[in-house]
């Protein structure tokens, strides 16, 4: 299975913020969208960097006093890892397990194509092997004709 599979079901659309935003206000934005990451762009939409809630979390730990002033530029991951659609499942999930991260923008070229999640890459395995074993139990139960 293939990056552009996942985006296919799960769809393209991808809460950005600009570096100016504040950590506070990013926080609304995580709880509003129930998402678990914001890429940080900039005005012709090319990825700064992005932010996870645990970033968010530890700003709010050692920035406990100035936490409504703190922009997300402060904050943000700037080294960002991005896969493009036509990589493999496995591909993504080895760079997500290697580099210890949960979220993978997906490009083409320069452009945005979507975001991957760990979630959405467990949740396409799971569906994938369910296919298989259906098919392979039907297979042994004699369902086709030989």
């Amino acid at each position: 299975m293939k990056v552009k599979d996942i985006l296919a079901i799960k769809g393209s659309r991808v809460i950005t913020v600009e570096k100016s935003t504040k950590v506070y206000d990013a926080m609304s934005i995580f709880s509003s969208n129930r998402v678990g990451s914001l890429l940080v762009v900039d005005k012709d939409d090319s990825i700064l960097g992005i932010i996870a809630a645990r970033d968010v979390l530890m700003a709010v730990v050692e920035h406990y006093d100035t936490i409504k002033e703190l922009e997300v530029d402060k904050i943000m991951t700037t080294n960002v890892i991005v896969c493009s659609e036509d990589d493999n499942i496995e591909y993504i999930q080895a760079i997500m397990t290697e580099n210890r991260v949960r979220h993978i923008p997906i490009l083409a070229g320069k452009e945005l194509k979507g975001l991957i999640s760990i979630g959405d890459v467990v949740k396409s395995q799971l569906k994938e092997s369910h296919v298989e074993n259906k098919y392979l139990n039907d297979y042994i139960t004699g369902k086709y004709p030989g």
